[in-house]
């Protein structure tokens, strides 16, 4: 009976309940769509830095990714593939050359970090192909070609087919000039990567630098999956003792805060929010107790005891969150199923910025079940710590004032 009870008196005075139950409906919904609106966010940034710029497991000599100098390369490469071949949830590996170089145009020029690379591999590996906005990558037959941003063909002033000189230090420390046509021109989320950046083959490279036969500076690796990434470097390390075998989370440690914070982050500002409609379902329940003295009174003199009292200041209270905090979180879930399947384009307003910080500026909202349930919860125990004050307060009545009250 005080289920129901309850129930019937959240609807005594429909103005401000609908009122109050239209502000957690909004909150909640606002909460739940922002965090898997930033959810989304942060998920695309850790996917394009595996797919489009680091892969999930790199080798390198010791000593290289310290200054990455030329001479710090890595030998034997054909047994040291044949081990990561054989080696179980490897989908792709590619070997690269990796140096600094200062590529120059007629009018301007800037340094980049080169990479030499085969292409057949490295398409398997990173997805730069998918994202050539002019020309092709790397097209048969065709020497000295180059890849090269957007971001740094705008600052060079160089479209496909323009020339370029490449300058770099060989291996006996002499300055190499080498010229290379614009193959292609790549545009990722990553604005700093597009002008940081650039791609010639490897066996041009190599000649360039006098490379022996068999080396390369880097070993990208992709995997299956991301669950093994860890394990594999393990045994990877195990394998190669001599070299430094480093995941993508430890070459990039920014990322690996931010997967690690995601949901720490999502459940803060669902928090903030629930704290901020906390004091307000408090106020309501308040209201309500103080307009009900008298009958509250009678109840408690008639035998109603203050446990049964107290629970039907607690289920209208649960009931006024949990009724509105359900729909909010469904109407949020609903809109960023609906989103993450055509995207949120934010191009024309941050497309510029998000780009600068290496964010898509076509956000995927993302949400699981498991952060719906979570936040259902928090939802309901919003309610019930709401309740004690004003049940607290009635709680406190004396019967026999509370009859002789006016209100």
């Amino acid at each position: 009976m005080i289920w129901f009870i309850a129930w019937r008196n959240i609807w005594r005075n429909r103005t401000r309940s609908l009122i109050i139950m239209i502000a957690i409906i909004i909150g909640i919904f606002a909460g739940t769509f922002a965090s898997a609106l930033m959810r989304g966010m942060m998920e695309q940034r850790v996917e394009n830095v595996i797919n489009t710029e680091l892969s999930h497991i790199q080798f390198h000599h010791p000593d290289f990714l310290k200054l990455k100098e030329p001479e710090k390369y890595m030998e034997d490469l054909p047994e040291k593939l044949t081990v990561i071949d054989s080696t179980k949830g490897v989908e792709a590996h590619s070997e690269r050359i990796i140096i600094s170089s200062m590529v120059s145009s007629a009018e301007t020029g800037s340094g980049v970090q080169l990479s030499g690379v085969n292409p057949a591999k490295e398409k398997k590996v990173t997805n730069i192909h998918e994202q050539i906005i002019a020309g092709d990558y790397f097209e048969e037959g065709k020497a000295k070609r180059i890849i090269i941003g957007k971001k740094l063909a705008e600052k060079l002033k160089v479209k496909v087919k323009s020339k370029v000189v490449l300058t770099f230090q060989a291996l006996d420390d002499t300055l190499v000039y080498e010229g290379f046509k614009v193959a292609g021109i790549f545009e990722t989320v990553n604005s700093t990567y597009d002008e940081t950046h650039a791609f010639v083959r490897y066996n041009e490279l190599a000649k360039a630098l006098e490379m022996p036969q068999n080396t390369c500076h880097e070993i990208a690796v992709l995997m299956e999956n991301n669950e093994a990434v860890d394990s594999t470097k393990i045994n990877f390390a195990k394998a190669f003792p001599g070299l430094d075998v480093q995941s993508w989370t430890d070459l990039s440690p920014e990322m690996q805060v931010l997967t690690k914070s995601m949901e720490l982050m999502t459940y803060i500002f669902i928090g903030i929010i629930l704290l901020a409609l906390l004091f307000s379902i408090i106020n309501t329940m308040l209201m309500v107790v103080l307009e009900r003295t008298k009958e509250i009174g009678m109840l408690m003199s008639v035998g109603m005891n203050k446990l049964r009292v107290f629970t039907m200041i607690l289920l209208e209270s649960v009931y006024l969150s949990g009724f509105a905090g359900i729909i909010g979180i469904v109407i949020g879930y609903g809109t960023a199923k609906f989103t993450s399947v055509s995207g949120i384009d934010l191009t024309g307003l941050y497309g510029e910025g998000l780009r600068n910080y290496g964010y898509d500026p076509v956000i995927f909202p993302d949400i699981d079940f498991p952060m719906v349930i979570n936040i259902t919860l928090m939802v309901l125990l919003t309610g019930v710590v709401a309740s004690l004050v004003p049940a607290r307060k009635a709680l406190k009545l004396n019967p026999a004032e509370a009859v002789r009250t006016d209100m």
